[in-house]
Formats: structure tokens, C-alpha cells, sequence
């Protein structure tokens, strides 16, 4: 897996959460999404809510992405990680994942 996949894999992710949560087939339920669906929100008010959704779960993502990187916090405390795949090779040391986070968050890739 390259960098660009690792953070990638995050953004589907943050959107597979984000769907679940707004999903109303029962089959596909989620604990937030009937949470969600007892709001007896209107249309308009429902995405307004997915908005608000999606920009927590962003900033979340991006923040968890960034703090691996050693360009944020986490938890108060700052330094960066190595990360490597099953097979020990190396997909990520500092400063590797803050450029495609934002891509793939802030930019026009996601």
C-alpha cells in the first residue's frame, strides 16, 4: 500500500461512516442512523445535519492523519509515526501523509 492509498482508505472510510449514519434501509441500520431517523427530521434539516456530520468526521480524520504525521497533536502530545504494512514495508514516515490528507479532505480529490 502506498501513502496516497493509506490516506485514501481514510477518506472511504469517513465516507462509509458518513453513509451508514443517513442510511434508512433496515438491513443496513446503524445505532446512529435509527438514532437519526427519531429526529423525524424534514429534508432540508436532515442535510443540514449530514453536513455537520461530514465536517466532524473530517476534521477528525484529518486530525488523526496529521497527528500520525507528526504535524498535530494527539491527546496533547506531538511526534511523528512510522507506519508499515503487514509485510513491514514502509508506507509512511514524517511528513508523508499531511499532502494527501489535505487532498483528499480539503481538495477537489475526495
Amino acid at each position: 500500500m502506498t501513502t496516497k492509498e493509506f490516506v485514501k482508505n481514510f477518506y472511504q472510510e469517513k465516507q462509509n461512516i458518513l453513509n451508514s449514519s443517513f442510511e434508512t434501509q433496515s438491513e443496513y441500520r446503524t445505532l446512529v442512523s435509527v438514532k437519526i431517523e427519531k429526529l423525524n427530521l424534514n429534508k432540508v434539516q436532515t442535510e443540514k445535519l449530514k453536513e455537520i456530520v461530514s465536517s466532524i468526521l473530517t476534521d477528525s480524520f484529518y486530525t488523526i492523519l496529521l497527528g500520525l504525521d507528526g504535524s498535530a497533536n494527539i491527546g496533547g502530545s506531538q511526534e511523528s509515526f512510522k507506519i508499515y504494512d503487514e509485510e513491514d514495508n514502509l508506507i509512511s514516515e514524517s511528513g508523508d501523509l499531511e499532502g494527501y490528507a489535505y487532498e483528499y479532505f480539503h481538495g477537489d480529490n475526495g
